[in-house]
């Protein structure tokens, strides 16, 4: 059986990045402190955590004082920069550089709106990202999910719609368009989905279709992986999610000809290849 690993797999340069500065802050001081996940990896986080990070929750930032704390490349709720300052925390920004510039247009689309002006998010409710966008405009954008979700929104006044930027782009224009068919005013529409992200939809088509079986290795609380790999499992019924070894059945590679292996932004390459090691001693 041939094993073909996706070419476009591994951490978007977001998450890397991100994931770089904590382990430079861990190797000169030993421990760290991180507000949230810094990735929707269950084993990279338990990977970090034993290296000597700590991952905290908004409440206990909110009783932390006199310290220093890693921000993720979800970026953060204006709030969080508020309580750090009062608190004298110090500040490790890994907000990953095109979410940053997003949080300004958001804002910026806010101000300079026209009247009533409604700012619309495509993204996953609660997910870090679009709660830091929302937060630019104290939390008066409307996230939607879907394209049941677009009911929520009042097609009688402007409208300027956003993506979250691991968003699927082929869902985010489907329902642009549906909104801007419903909308009395001209829809302001902006390509916010991340260009990593969004040019994987039609190479991931491709790859799950060239291959009899596709693993798709993600942690289980990742917005991206849930989203790539229902299109794998679109274009490949025989498509399995994995976070591990153990989630992985040796009963699926009979009479199997060749296996696809990919995975999320948020997946190191290095779990991808443990996986390919592992099918390769089945």
């Amino acid at each position: 059986m041939k094993i073909n690993i996706d070419k476009n797999a591994g951490f978007c340069f977001g998450v890397r990045d991100a994931v770089a500065i904590a382990e430079q802050e861990l190797t000169e001081n030993k421990s760290l402190i991180c507000l949230g996940d810094i990735v929707h990896n269950e084993k990279e986080v338990q990977r970090l955590k034993n290296k000597g990070i700590k991952f905290i929750n908004n409440n206990e930032f909110k009783d932390l004082k006199d310290n220093a704390v890693l921000f993720r490349a979800h970026g953060e709720h204006p709030n969080s920069y508020k309580i750090a300052k009062q608190n004298n925390i110090k500040i490790i920004d890994a907000t990953c550089p095109i979410v940053k510039n997003l949080q300004n247009k958001v804002l910026n689309a806010f101000k300079n709106g026209r009247e009533e002006e409604q700012i619309i998010i495509y993204g996953k409710k609660g997910h870090a990202e679009a709660v830091g966008l929302s937060g630019q405009i104290s939390d008066k954008a409307i996230i939607i999910e879907n394209i049941n979700d677009i009911k929520t929104i009042d097609f009688s006044k402007p409208i300027t719609v956003f993506s979250q930027t691991t968003m699927s782009n082929t869902n985010y224009i489907q329902i642009v368009e549906k909104i801007k068919n419903l909308a009395k005013y001209e829809v302001r529409f902006n390509k916010t989905v991340c260009k990593q992200v969004a040019f994987r939809d039609k190479d991931l088509e491709e790859f799950a279709k060239q291959n009899d079986i596709i693993l798709f290795v993600s942690g289980k609380k990742s917005a991206n992986g849930n989203m790539l790999y229902k299109i794998c499992k679109k274009h490949n019924i025989n498509t399995y999610f994995i976070s591990s070894t153990d989630d992985i059945n040796k009963e699926w590679f009979r009479s199997v000809g060749s296996c696809g292996i990919s995975g999320a932004t948020s997946t190191p390459i290095n779990q991808i290849n443990i996986i390919k090691e592992y099918i390769e001693q089945l």
